[in-house]
Order: structure tokens, then C-alpha cells, then sequence
């Protein structure tokens, strides 16, 4: 049944797109070439009345979304994430994708809690709300825990959602080989790429038990920094469908009048929201992805609070590294030492000219840097500075746009709460700190300790190895009348590293 089911949910989907407007808005982000186009139309046109109305008052392509269902709006989340694939424009749009639909039953809510803890509801909380938030794959209600009176956050998935988002990924992939069966050549389509992306995000989403780890490595890393906080999450209440946090109380981020009246200096937290995740990205490399003013509230005594942590941010050490000398480049306005950063980190093919690359990030910063302080844009930065790297051959690089995007959005946090704000200034101590303290000859020693420990590990099958290296390369060297002194050469080499990496380690241990 997988086909027919597929070639009918792909006409409906080409129906809503032609009768909500959105197709052509679709097909131009993705720089659709004309089959591609004859197709799409082909498929929507002449069924347009099958096609979902969708609310007029949204634009075209949000409307569609949100008409066609639960998995065609979490993917348009997902594509925001991903300008390099859908355009700055369209991500734009789908970033303020509306993930409201109505609830399901509290009865079936407390069904899904029960066979899923293994406990009547009634013997786990004395309280139990009707749903306080609904989105496309769970909602939220408020109970109150029998064994301590504590209140609490119960996200519970939609009933079926598995199988409903099964079915519609599966839908997914067979768009994806049309795409690529009528537009094998079409920059920027990637198709299989983006819907194995967006199935992966979903594969997690809908086991809550990586998200309640999410939210504990985040609260781990996170539990010493003044004046942000997250929910604990109460692991004996959590499954793969019901995710259980301490309740936390606050004014949304989003509403200026409230934090007024309430006393919040705005200023100061829009500034601490920025650092917060500036830090978060560069100190530890995992970051909150999707930090717009829905998922940050301000509790009473001024704390940030974060909820939602489907979407999470990782960069390895070496990118955060790179990251923070490129943002410090700029800062100092060192367009040659940038250009170098890219080169020495591979981003850039090394057959470029590095002074030419200098030259186009000049005319990339000064014009942002000849504005006034209090509207020059980090993310906006970053956007043009990936349009320039990608003229110069730099591969997309998924991790780094999910980093722009978040900027982007945490910007507008920041700006909503004082449009008067110095972003790059905010920004120079977190950088400075941790150049400081990752690059330069502190870091060095304390990148040779960990090699030297790895190193360590070997120690008792180091004479093996080496033993087994020699004999192999005393073999090749027999065979051009030159074994010996390479084999003397190769031993002492190879016992002298292996003694040395052994006394650091055990020095540093």
C-alpha cells in the first residue's frame, strides 16, 4: 500500500500548495528548475479542490503547512533551520511557523500516561490538568505529585503520532526521488539529504527519554551560570512518551508590558540572553537550537528559564575554536586573519587565493561595521559571510548553519527587549574569554596532555605495534637493499615516542 498511499498523499500535498498560493513560493526557495516546476503543477493543479484551504490570514507557505498536518509542520520547522536549503526568505517565514493545533482529550492523555509508567495516574498525582499546550507532536499539563505535593510539567505525545509521522516521511522520500528523478542536477535541492535531516530530528523528538537526556546534559553543563535555570527532570516519571519536569513559573520573554510591570530590567536581560548563548556554544559546545521567546520565560527573582529541548546544537571542540577566532576577527576587524582561520581550518580549498578571500570579507564587514552600533547584526554577519565562503568552494557545513540560524533568532530575542543594544559589544567578553582560554600556549599544553594520555593507553601494546610496524616496513625496505638503516632509524623512533608519551602521561595524571 506504500505506493498508492504516497502518490495520493503527494497529490493532496501539491493541491494545498496550488490552492493556499504556496507552490511557487516553494519552488522558488529551492531554485527549482523548469521539470521540476512542469511536475509540481502537474501534480496540484488540476486537483486543486482536493487541496486544504488553510487560514488566509497566514502567508502562503505557513498556511499550507499548517493545513496539511502535524508532520508537514514540524518539517517546515525543521527547513528554517536550514536557510542554505530554502533561502533566507522562506526560513524566515517557516521560523514563526505557528506548532499550535488543537488538543487531544485529557482522558487519553492520562490512557498514555498510565501504559506508559505502568501506574494508575490517580496514584502518581493528586492533580491533573486539561492541556495547557498543544503542538504538532505532544502537549503539556500541569499535576501535582502525590508523593511530595510538588507541582509539575507532564509532556505527554499525541496518541498514534508514530504512525502518523511514519507514514508521511515515507511520503517524504517518495517526493524526494521524484525531485531527483526530474531535477538530478539542481543546486541547493539536496532532497534525500534534507529528508533524512528531518527524519532524524523526528526520530528523536518522539522519544521523549533523548530529550529528558538532552535537558539533563544542558542542566549539567549549564548549573553554575548566574541567572539561567532549567527544570530538573524527574526520571522516575519519564518514558519514550511521557516526559515529567519540575513546574516552573514566569513572564514569556515576549511580553515587554509584564516584565515592566513586574520590575525586570530589560536591558540587562536582554544582554544575558545573548551572552548566555554565546556561551553555551562556545564553553561547551552544545546549545539550546530553538531559543525564541516561546521557550524562555523570566521567573520572579529574574532568572531565565528555558524550556523545549527537541532541537539541541552540538560543535566539536576544533569548530568552536575556529568559530570564536573568526567572530574575533571581526570584531577587531582583521579580515586577513579570518581569511587565514578558514584556510587553516579547511573550510576554503587551499588552491584560493587567501588575499583575495581577505578582500571579499572586507567588503563583507565594513559596510555592516560603517552602521550604526546598534544595528549591526551578528547573524546577519554570518549570513553573508557563508554566501562569500560559498562563491570561494566552502561546503556547507550543517552544524554551523544551525548555529547562524539560532543567532539570528536569539538576536531578535535580544533586540525585542532593548533595540538599542550593542550586540558586538555584548559579545567581545565571552569571545576574548575564550580565545584566552582555548587558543595560545595554555591550550596547547593542555591539548598535548590529552594526546599524551590517549598515548598511554597503548603503553602495553606499544612494543607490538612498533614491533609489527618494523617488520613490515624492514620487509618493503629488503626489497630495495636499504633495510638496515631504516630499521635502526624506526626503532629508536618508535621506542623514544612511545617512553616519552608514557612519562608525560604519567606525569599529568
Amino acid at each position: 500500500m506504500r505506493g498508492p498511499h504516497n502518490i495520493i498523499r503527494l497529490i493532496r500535498t501539491g493541491a494545498t500548495l496550488e490552492r493556499t498560493g504556496a507552490m511557487n513560493v516553494v519552488l522558488d526557495a529551492f531554485e527549482a528548475p523548469r521539470s521540476l516546476r512542469f511536475v509540481a503543477h502537474a501534480l496540484g493543479k488540476p486537483f486543486q479542490w482536493l487541496g486544504y484551504k488553510g487560514d488566509p490570514d497566514m502567508p502562503p507557505a505557513t498556511r499550507a503547512l499548517t493545513a496539511l498536518g502535524p508532520a508537514y509542520i514540524k518539517f517546515g520547522q525543521v527547513l528554517s533551520t536550514r536557510p542554505d536549503v530554502v533561502g533566507n526568505e522562506l526560513a524566515e517565514q517557516l521560523r514563526v511557523l505557528q506548532d499550535k493545533l488543537p488538543p487531544f482529550s485529557k482522558s487519553e492523555a492520562m490512557a498514555e500516561v498510565e501504559k506508559e509508567l505502568g501506574q494508575p495516574v490517580a496514584e502518581i498525582f493528586s492533580e491533573f490538568s486539561e492541556p495547557i499546550a498543544a503542538a504538532s507532536i505532544a502537549q503539556v499539563h500541569k499535576a501535582k505529585l502525590v508523593s511530595n505535593g510538588e507541582d509539575v510539567a507532564v509532556k505527554v505525545l499525541r496518541p498514534n503520532i508514530e504512525r502518523a509521522f511514519r507514514k508521511d516521511v515515507d511520503a517524504f522520500y517518495f517526493a524526494a526521488r521524484i525531485v531527483q528523478l526530474f531535477a538530478p542536477g539542481a543546486r541547493r535541492l539536496r532532497p534525500m539529504e534534507v529528508i533524512e535531516h528531518f527524519d532524524g530530528v523526528v526520530r528523536g523528538e518522539l522519544d521523549l527519554r533523548l530529550e529528558s537526556s538532552a535537558a539533563s546534559e544542558y542542566a549539567a553543563n549549564t548549573k553554575d551560570d548566574a541567572g539561567f535555570w532549567l527544570p530538573p527532570v524527574v526520571w522516575s516519571l519519564s518514558a519514550r512518551r511521557v516526559m515529567t519536569l519540575s513546574w516552573a513559573d514566569g513572564i514569556p520573554l515576549g511580553d515587554n508590558a509584564a516584565l515592566d510591570a513586574a520590575g525586570h530590567n530589560r536591558r540587562d536581560l536582554a544582554e544575558r540572553v545573548l551572552r548566555l548563548f554565546l556561551l553555551h556554544a562556545l564553553r561547551d559546545g552544545y546549545f539550546h537550537a530553538d531559543m525564541h521567546q516561546g521557550n524562555l520565560k523570566v521567573a520572579a527573582n529574574g532568572d531565565i528559564i528555558a524550556y523545549d529541548y527537541g532541537i539541541m546544537g552540538h560543535i566539536d571542540e576544533y569548530t568552536r575554536r575556529v568559530y570564536a577566532e573568526i567572530l574575533f576577527g571581526f570584531i577587531r576587524r582583521d579580515y586577513k586573519r579570518v581569511a587565514e582561520v578558514h584556510f587553516e581550518a579547511g573550510y576554503v580549498p587551499a588552491n584560493r587565493d587567501v588575499d583575495e578571500f581577505a578582500r571579499a570579507l572586507r567588503a563583507v564587514g565594513e559596510p555592516i561595521f560603517g552602521m550604526d552600533a546598534s544595528h549591526i547584526s551578528m547573524g546577519r554577519l554570518l549570513n553573508y559571510l557563508f554566501e562569500v565562503t560559498e562563491r570561494f568552494g566552502m561546503e556547507t557545513r550543517t552544524e554551523l548553519i544551525l548555529l547562524q540560524r539560532t543567532m539570528v533568532v536569539v538576536e531578535g530575542v535580544a533586540r525585542s527587549l532593548d533595540d538599542h543594544m550593542n550586540i558586538w559589544e555584548v559579545a567581545r567578553p565571552v569571545v576574548e574569554d575564550y580565545i584566552k582560554r582555548s587558543i595560545g600556549p595554555r591550550a596547547a599544553l593542555r591539548d598535548f596532555g590529552k594526546t599524551a594520555m590517549v598515548l598511554a593507553r597503548f603503553g602495553p601494546r606499544l612494543p607490538a605495534l612498533v614491533e609489527n610496524a618494523l617488520i613490515a616496513q624492514t620487509q618493503k625496505d629488503d626489497q630495495k637493499n636499504n633495510g638496515l638503516g631504516t630499521y635502526v632509524l624506526s626503532a629508536v623512533l618508535g621506542a623514544g615516542f612511545g617512553i616519552a608519551a608514557t612519562l608525560i602521561a604519567i606525569a599529568l595524571s
